[in-house]
């Protein structure tokens, strides 16, 4: 214990010798560490707003979507084998109410739109649908009300709309209401503004910019009285794969097994998570070069220190030094000098993290410190091995004489 403590307090005493060039070496570990421990805490926080968004789009949800849009293995499959026509229909919903395991079931018709209020215009998508879905989504007004049963029934004329579409048509939610929005030159009084949702960012939908209609209104712009999605949520999440075999037992009775698609809300997380995670990881990877780079700085300075110390080695070696001391002494400091750029990393890691917080949900966990100073450790025994090695081998009297 005593020879470790002699090992480390002389490997920080030659560090100390001259801070500059130890500072500036450390340099390429500490941007190598902090790339890594900030794209790992970036993609935990990539992890957490994924989840967060789906949580507060509602919980316990299976989908019914047109097509196979799920592949063998279980993730999102695109091109001809997702493609189809198949639509749903108002029965459909009722014959799904059967369900003892489903809480709600409501349909819903999508459509891209143009929505005009005054002299402003911007795009946004409709959802035609029921006052169930906003019980299924856990959605909430801010201002005025949502639409319910009886302006369903009575094909009112009236839309409740997102907080961003909102905005950008009327300068804010509350003045909002009572106003008229005209979609296909038809006008529509909003009666509420819904509470934000997020959405919009990583190619996913902007959620706050829908604008919600009731099904039986939207008819004018859906003649076919067809719905796009079926959403039902469970009455309790163990019960989810029981939902699904009955809706799909339900559904067969109509349509055919490549027709339709039943999706839990966690596949599709998960599918999306996975993605993320593979990205992740490539950027990872990216950020290790310059890991790499700063190892290459440590052996090239710990090269220079073997050069300048040669008459200190052959008298460490002439009073009894060992080869295995002298290799010990130099690899000790090449691990020191890596340690110090980790510990660097991970204070400026940690400050950006805080920072970033704030917008972000960015975490640094216990595999991001584990792999900062496994990582650095590693790149300095890996680098310093061989200047180490170097210093060893001279010769006691060669190392003396040497000018």
């Amino acid at each position: 214990m005593n020879y470790l403590m002699f090992i480390l307090k002389s490997a920080a005493a030659d560090l100390l010798r001259n801070k500059l060039r130890t500072l500036l070496t450390s340099l390429g570990i500490l941007i190598g560490v902090s790339s890594v421990v900030l794209l790992i805490a970036f993609g935990v926080g990539l992890k957490n707003f994924i989840k967060n968004s789906f949580d507060s789009l509602g919980s316990n949800l299976v989908f019914i979507l047109p097509g196979q849009v799920l592949s063998k293995s279980g993730g999102f499959r695109g091109g001809a084998g997702a493609m189809t026509t198949t639509k749903f229909e108002e029965r459909d919903v009722n014959e799904l109410r059967k369900i003892d395991e489903a809480d709600v079931v409501v349909g819903a018709f999508t459509k891209s739109i143009n929505a005009t209020a005054g002299t402003v215009t911007e795009e946004s998508t409709l959802y035609g649908t029921y006052p169930e879905y906003f019980i299924a989504r856990t959605t909430k007004a801010i201002e005025g009300r949502l639409f319910d049963r009886r302006d369903l029934d009575k094909r009112s004329k009236v839309v409740v709309i997102g907080p961003k579409i909102a905005e950008k048509l009327f300068g804010s939610a509350s003045f909002s209401i009572g106003k008229t929005i005209k979609i296909d030159n038809l006008g529509y009084i909003v009666i509420g503004v819904t509470e934000a949702k997020g959405g919009g960012g990583f190619g996913g939908p902007d959620i706050d910019s829908f604008i919600y209609m009731p099904f039986k209104t939207a008819f004018v712009l859906n003649p076919d009285k067809k719905l796009l999605t079926i959403f039902l949520k469970a009455t309790d999440e163990k019960k989810i794969p029981l939902l699904k075999q009955k809706i799909t037992q339900t559904m067969e009775k109509r349509y055919a097994e490549d027709d339709f698609s039943v999706v839990e809300q966690t596949q599709i997380l998960d599918t999306v998570q996975s993605i993320f995670t593979m990205l992740n990881s490539v950027l990872i990877a990216i950020g290790a070069i310059s890991l790499i780079v700063g190892g290459v700085g440590i052996m090239n300075i710990m090269y220079v220190s073997v050069t300048e110390r040669i008459k200190e080695i052959g008298v460490r070696r002439a009073i009894g030094a060992t080869k295995k001391d002298i290799l010990f002494q130099f690899l000790t400091e090449a691990v020191v000098l890596s340690l110090v750029g980790g510990f660097m990393g991970l204070l400026l890691s940690a400050t950006v993290v805080l920072i970033v917080q704030q917008f972000f949900p960015a975490a640094i966990d216990a595999t991001s410190v584990a792999v900062a100073l496994g990582v650095s450790s590693f790149v300095g025994i890996v680098f310093g091995v061989f200047p180490a090695k170097k210093a060893a081998d001279l010769s006691p009297i060669d190392a003396i004489r040497y000018e």
